[in-house]
């Protein structure tokens, strides 16, 4: 296997978070294992670590129910259709990842939209599965314009997706910080979870949170008009954060492709 897996035994609940390879932005998809089902958040970037990813999970020999996607950004939702299982979504993330047409694997793959575009609504709320309740959350604004939060609250395990990233760059390409680091706030408000579980990275502590908003503040002081001294100024403070391609792809956003 090429990814990582970090696996935590939650008594009812275990939680297996595959974070892929350096070459794949190190996206993290969360395997939620109930006594009777898996439970999959988001999708991967490249196809072969989707296949892994789904591998894995039918090792587990219990019935893949249900892939969520947490917001509309190719890493998280291209390999939607490895996983065989219906793919729910937000109604704006579902209708934002619609509007993109076809994707495309890292590798040059052409993904059709049919592959990709979630068939299920997720309405914030409560869900009881198998006797655990899921909370649904709908966040706006920071790394993407619509992202979906899950709680476990009695397990303690927040899925926070790409509101949380573990020591790895961020990317910036949604030009929000402001709203990235109040919607951290909000989350860091909620003791009650001792398991944070990020879009990209490996599983943290509420620690993640105190990291998250250094990082942002930071970047708030250093952001310029020059991505590439952007990029210099802020690996200088964090050098031994991985994924600086992150910051590299955040800036063809911000600041436009690089002269040739």
């Amino acid at each position: 296997m090429d990814g990582t897996v970090t696996v935590i035994d939650k008594g009812a609940v275990r939680i297996h978070s595959y974070m892929a390879p350096d070459d794949s932005l190190n996206v993290t998809t969360h395997l939620v294992e109930s006594p009777a089902r898996v439970i999959a958040v988001d999708a991967q970037y490249s196809l072969a670590y989707a296949d892994e990813v789904v591998a894995y999970a039918k090792g587990l020999s219990k019935p893949l129910d249900r892939l969520i996607v947490s917001h509309a950004h190719p890493d998280h939702f291209n390999g939607a259709a490895r996983f065989g299982a219906p793919v729910y979504a937000l109604a704006a993330v579902r209708d934002q990842i619609a509007a993109q047409g076809d994707g495309q694997d890292p590798h040059g793959a052409v993904i059709p939209a049919v592959d990709l575009t979630p068939s299920a609504e997720i309405v914030p709320g409560t869900e009881v599965i198998d006797g655990i309740p899921f909370v649904s959350e709908a966040h706006h604004g920071g790394e993407a314009a619509d992202q979906l939060v899950i709680k476990l609250p009695e397990q303690g395990v927040l899925v926070a997706q790409d509101l949380v990233y573990h020591a790895l760059h961020l990317f910036l390409g949604n030009n929000d910080i402001t709203g990235w680091a109040k919607a951290v706030d909000d989350l860091a408000a909620q003791p009650a979870y001792d398991t944070v579980l990020g879009g990209h990275g490996l599983p943290a502590g509420p620690e993640v949170f105190d990291e998250m908003r250094r990082y942002l503040a930071d970047a708030d002081e250093l952001l310029g008009d020059d991505g590439e001294a952007y990029k210099q100024a802020i690996v200088a403070r964090y050098p031994a954060w991985g994924g600086t391609v992150l910051i590299d792809i955040g800036n063809q956003y911000l600041f436009g492709a690089p002269p040739a």
